[in-house]
């Protein structure tokens, strides 16, 4: 859209459906890999991604021609069904219902980029769930404990 200028950063946060540890290490760059490609298509632009074993963090330059929604449900659909149709897995690959979407500005862009690259020396540290909890409370989500993801204790 001719005229229009925006800049907007969104950390994009959502987890395997029950929490399960389905997302294998010598498979992570090749996910990487198929998100990029669908971020890319929808003409957004994927500054980080890094896959843990049962949830991913995206950071994405999100251009306002797309909702924040349409575009995490494009990452899950094609994604999930990549998964799937590679076999990784016995049974069915499923990303659970929701995500988190977290904005920054241009001066925190490095030190976001830099925590997602380092998420397996961060959750030798802090649980997802502690890390998604602190999320919401640093960014002021009012939320209703009943509806977040389904947490495995």
């Amino acid at each position: 859209m001719a005229n229009t200028y925006s800049q907007i950063y969104i950390q994009i946060v959502f987890t395997v459906k029950g929490r399960q540890n389905l997302i294998p290490k010598q498979h992570r760059e090749e996910l990487h890999k198929y998100i990029t490609g669908i971020v890319s298509k929808r003409n957004q632009k994927l500054l980080s991604v890094f896959a843990m074993p049962d949830h991913i963090h995206l950071l994405v330059g999100l251009k306002p021609a797309i909702s924040i929604a349409e575009l995490v449900r494009d990452i899950k659909a094609g994604s999930s069904k990549f998964i799937n149709d590679s076999n990784w897995i016995r049974g069915k690959f499923a990303w659970q219902e929701g995500y988190g979407a977290f904005s920054y500005s241009k001066s925190q862009i490095n030190r976001v980029i830099h925590y997602i690259q380092n998420q397996e020396n961060h959750h030798k540290k802090k649980s997802f769930k502690d890390e998604y909890l602190d999320f919401l409370k640093k960014f002021g989500v009012d939320y209703n404990e009943k509806y977040l993801f389904e947490w495995i204790n």
